[in-house]
């Protein structure tokens, strides 16, 4: 049997764990790297803020090459595409044709990802596409996997630190998808299947990050003068 021979993009949290979880199934599928963007000032994933050390921790318990990309800090699309059309024309070289991603219903982003990659001959696959999401993150923990939300939009900051169970779930308010895809939060992996051995960690600080943002006309306390906005996401801090 002809295998599809696949880099996972991964980002280290809980969509990512359960999309790897069904790829490693799949007995058609070989996954040579994991692939994750890691700003290069901080050396800490992109978006979740986890850092490097923790990663490559991740990928050691897991068993597959980790491969990173490193980028600056907030990257304009132009040079975001390039940076990855030089790895991928790599992956490429190496007989790579498939590239797997834990994205749920964000059309507008699949439809970016497979034109990216069918320019150079490559493809999309999907293990979570249109499932539910409330279903998704309750195999999730019933599979026993752990994972901590380390990243959350500003009105989310009672969440950050915190491990999600089903309890959890089940409290948030109706407008939060429970497995964030709308960007809500971001998470850390731990333990589970696809582990040999748990990820030790402790948690340290909390910390906000603003940036501007020219959409918004208020500030993230609901401030009510007309300025330009600080948006921005709280961050906690995983220690080695």
């Amino acid at each position: 049997m002809d295998k599809k021979i696949c880099i996972f993009n991964w980002s280290g949290g809980k969509d990512s764990t359960l999309a790897l979880h069904y790829a490693l199934q799949d007995p058609t599928l070989e996954i040579r790297y994991l692939v994750t963007t890691v700003t290069a000032q901080y050396n800490r994933v992109s978006m979740h803020g986890v850092r490097e050390n923790l990663l490559i921790k991740q990928a050691e318990s897991i068993g597959i090459p980790l491969y990173q990309i490193r980028l600056g800090e907030m990257p304009d699309m132009e040079t975001y595409d390039n940076t990855m059309r030089i790895h991928l024309d790599k992956f490429k070289s190496e007989g790579i044709s498939y590239a797997i991603f834990g994205d749920i219903f964000l059309e507008d982003l699949r439809k970016y990802r497979e034109s990216r990659l069918s320019e150079i001959g490559m493809k999309a696959i999907f293990p979570l596409w249109h499932k539910d999401t409330r279903a998704l993150i309750s195999e999730f923990i019933n599979l026993n996997y752990k994972t901590i939300i380390v990243c959350t939009q500003h009105n989310l900051k009672d969440l950050c630190g915190k491990i999600i169970t089903e309890d959890l779930i089940d409290q948030l308010p109706p407008e939060i998808d429970p497995c964030g895809e709308n960007g809500e939060f971001h998470t850390f992996a731990f333990e589970g299947p696809i582990f040999k051995a748990k990820v030790d960690f402790s948690v340290g600080e909390q910390v906000f990050r603003t940036y501007n943002s020219p959409a918004r006309t208020t500030s993230v306390d609901d401030d009510s003068c007309a300025k330009p906005a600080l948006s921005g996401f709280w961050y906690v801090d995983l220690v080695d």
